[in-house]
């Protein structure tokens, strides 16, 4: 059968449960395409510790030069204990920052939902995380993580470290208006969050993010939190949030903070735009202790995929691909890190299959 519509994936599987877990998100793109009409091309590429390993850099031009060709790359994880100890420059992290850098993925896009199969699974008792809907969009490619100076240094005190919290003002703008962009899609509501009561750069991020909403968004909503009242409130009270709109650190420890929200991280997608080449992978990491023990929860992964197709501009697809695992958890399917009492326990390849045979039932939408 010829497609009209074909796309190169270029896909990392990285360290630990990475393969597994993208193994089965490739499964159910490939349906995906079979069912709505077009193809996907996948190509597997080192990155990470196994590319340390095999070519001295976890980002080696090979594989920068498949990313940068492909329409979209779907990440697995990267790291682990073998290279905990590894100066800079030679851990698996470096290259995943490089990576983000290299696609000029400034935004990192983490939604949460909570549907009613899983309210039972969070740790916040089930009326509060029910129906729970928000996205975090994170600064990606500035903020501390990025900032100079910063290193180590000896001195005859002893040892000084020195990281660097920079943003301008352009870097602030753009990442406010994919923020504003989404929140008009959804509920119309975006929180912003930041520490301006003691640091400069939270101050410069929110007079930006205010003027930004004032000059080009000024029907949608906007209120801000600082993060140690974010992180409590997201807890207390999460279905408050829409969109959540923060920098760098402090969305990658409040996406994790709100990845116990459904109960596991292994559910959770993310999708990282900005660039002419989106980057898709789910939120936890490698998980070195279940690699290889069948144990892993796809499901992440699977909806990382789901944002790469809606990306792309197969949004039927992408519903259909929700639809699917939300019909999986529906009839009790659960991997290990979800599981309870009266559940049909299933490993990684078994919730695959199971999302692939549900994407043959769930209704199709033009």
């Amino acid at each position: 059968m010829s497609h009209t519509r074909t796309y190169r994936i270029a896909v990392l599987p990285g360290d630990g449960v990475g393969p597994e877990v993208t193994r089965e998100a490739v499964r159910v793109l490939e349906r995906a395409a079979e069912r709505f009409g077009f193809a996907v091309e996948t190509e597997a590429h080192p990155v990470g510790g196994v590319a340390l390993e095999a070519f001295g850099d976890p980002l080696p031009p090979g594989t920068q030069d498949a990313c940068r060709a492909a329409d979209a790359v779907l990440l697995g994880a990267v790291g682990g204990p073998a290279w905990d100890g590894a100066p800079p420059g030679r851990r698996p992290e470096d290259g995943l920052l490089r990576l983000r850098r290299l696609l000029g993925a400034f935004a990192n896009l983490r939604p949460v939902r909570v549907p009613a199969s899983l309210a039972g699974a969070s740790p916040l008792r089930p009326e509060r995380v029910a129906g729970v809907d928000l996205v975090i969009v994170r600064e990606l490619t500035g903020g501390v993580y990025f900032g100079e100076p910063r290193g180590l240094e000896a001195g005859p005190e002893g040892r000084t470290a020195v990281n660097t919290m920079r943003y301008g003002e352009a870097e602030i703008a753009r990442i406010a208006a994919t923020a504003f962009d989404l929140a008009a899609r959804r509920r119309g509501r975006v929180t912003s969050v930041d520490k301006a009561n003691v640091l400069e750069v939270s101050r410069l991020w929110r007079e930006v993010v205010a003027d930004v909403h004032r000059t080009r968004f000024p029907d949608l909503e906007l209120d801000h939190l600082y993060v140690d009242n974010a992180a409590m409130q997201l807890v207390r009270d999460p279905r408050r949030f829409d969109v959540v709109l923060t920098a760098n650190l402090f969305g990658d420890v409040l996406s994790d903070l709100a990845a116990t929200l459904p109960g596991s991280l292994g559910l959770l997608p993310s999708a990282g735009i900005g660039g002419p080449v989106g980057l898709f992978e789910p939120v936890h990491g490698s998980a070195p202790d279940l690699a290889g023990t069948g144990r892993a929860n796809p499901l992440g992964a699977i909806l990382s995929g789901a944002m790469l197709l809606e990306t792309l501009g197969e949004v039927a697809a992408a519903a259909a691909v929700r639809r699917a695992v939300d019909a999986a958890l529906s009839d009790g399917l659960r991997t290990p890190d979800l599981a309870r009492a009266g559940d049909t326990r299933v490993g990684v390849a078994e919730m695959g299959a199971a999302v692939c045979e549900r994407m043959n039932r769930v209704e199709v939408t033009a």
